[in-house]
Parts: C-alpha cells; structure tokens; sequence
C-alpha cells in the first residue's frame, strides 16, 4: 500500500534526544528523512538550581505547577530523584501540562495533570487556568527554559496570580557545518523542513544561511501559531501547520500538503 509521504524528503530539525517520535511517524509514512538536529537542550547546573529546590521542597504553597513542556518535566524529576524527593512531592498541589505530549510525560512519572487547554499555547493555558477560578492571590510556579515566552506569566499575572517563573534548562544552537543540506535545499531535492520550537527555527536559518533559507522553495512544517510566526518573520516561504498542535499533529499537516 502507497504511504503518503514517499518519495518525500523532510528535514528533521529537533534536539536528538526528543527527535525519536517525530522520525518513527515520518518513516512509517514513507518518508526519506535527513536527521539534522539544530538545537540541544541543556539542564541547568545544580548549582544554579536552588529556587527549584526550593520551591519543590515548599509546594503545598503553590496551588498550580504548569509545564510547558517535556524537557522541563524530564529535568524537575531528574532533580527530585537527585535530592531524594519523589512525585508525592506533587500531592499538595494541582498540576496543569500545555499540552498532550507533556502531559504524557507527567503521567510517566505518576502524575496526573489536572488540566490540559485545548490549544497548546501559553495564552490558552493561562486562559483555561483563570476559568478553573480563585486565581487572585494564588501561588503558580512554572519551571520553564531560560528563554521563555513570557504570555503564559502575563496572562497569569492579568488574573491576579503570584507566579514564580524559574528556569531549569536552556536550549542551545547545535554548531553544525550544514554546507550540505544548504546545496540540497538550494537544488530542490528538500521538500519539507519540520520545525517543533522558534528556536529550531533560528538555529535553522543562521546555519544555513538566511539568502539561502529564504529562497529555497521547501514546505516549512512547524508545529503551532508561535512557531509558525517566527517562521514567517524569517522570510520562509510555505508554512504548513499542526493541527493539533503535537507530532501527530505535524504528520498528518505534511500528509495533508502533499497527499
């Protein structure tokens, strides 16, 4: 039976260690995959994670901790297993994911989200949170990357809630020599680019070069509205995006485009 995606070659741009789901579900499709990570992800060192600790070791003071993503999920339970603390910690308090693949990854490790929005982004979040009630005055703490967007705390902030943003990992562009994929997407042999962060976005155009990013004629993939602007912003010419947004969600847009 023909796949949808054969023939097709698609750029995978995501951290190596998060890329996995993404390649399997693209393979499984027909598609000819070039891996190119363009970022890494990176704990922050235990020293410079105190006011994690600390807050974890208070969180009955919290009534919401919110993920917005699942590299922060991996690093706080990397971290409670380090200091001797476990997911019981999380008992106290009502836990709320920005969207269903890291809600997957709380359930992993024995939490329950109390709250998932149906729009995986920070305005949504905040906005499902406020409709929960009794945010005014209520402690929230989001452990985040350094380089957080800062609409889910505004919009928290807007409803009256105290919010402890605290940084736990930072994500770092990939020094790599993509040369190569440059002549490849400069002849036309790239049909897709997959982009799951603005950051993979950046990192993408800086090493392949802006000129050349912008005048290939590739179908840029991304994975949800903020991603999508950044894309846009940087001059690339056919966005497609998931819907929802997730990697199934990316899949079925690429399959869409081009079924």
């Amino acid at each position: 039976m023909a796949r949808a995606l054969e023939g097709r070659r698609i750029v995978v741009t995501r951290a190596r260690e998060q890329a996995g789901d993404l390649v399997r579900a693209l393979e499984a499709q027909g598609a000819d995959l070039v891996v190119a990570p363009v970022i890494r992800i990176e704990p922050l060192p235990t020293p410079e994670l105190g006011a994690l600790r600390a807050a974890l070791a208070g969180l009955s003071a919290y009534r919401w901790v919110v993920f917005t993503s699942q590299n922060a999920v991996r690093v706080v339970f990397d971290r409670l297993v380090a200091w001797g603390l476990t997911a019981r910690v999380f008992r106290t308090t009502a836990v709320a994911a920005i969207g269903t693949a890291t809600a997957d990854a709380l359930t992993r490790e024995g939490v329950a989200p109390a709250l998932v929005p149906d729009e995986f982004v920070g305005e949504a979040l905040a906005e499902a949170l406020a409709a929960r009630g009794g945010l005014r005055g209520s402690r929230v703490l989001i452990p985040s990357a350094q380089d957080a967007r800062e609409a889910l705390a505004a919009g928290l902030r807007a409803h009256g809630a105290d919010v402890d943003v605290v940084a736990v990992y930072r994500t770092v562009p990939v020094q790599a020599d993509l040369r190569g994929l440059a002549a490849e997407l400069a002849a036309g042999r790239i049909d897709a680019v997959t982009f799951t962060s603005s950051s993979t976005v950046r990192s993408f155009v800086d090493l392949v070069g802006p000129g050349a990013a912008r005048a290939s004629r590739f179908v840029a993939a991304v994975i949800g509205p903020v991603t999508a602007g950044t894309a846009r912003e940087l001059g690339l010419a056919e966005v497609v995006e998931a819907t929802p947004h997730n990697v199934p969600g990316l899949v079925d847009a690429l399959v869409r485009r081009f079924a």
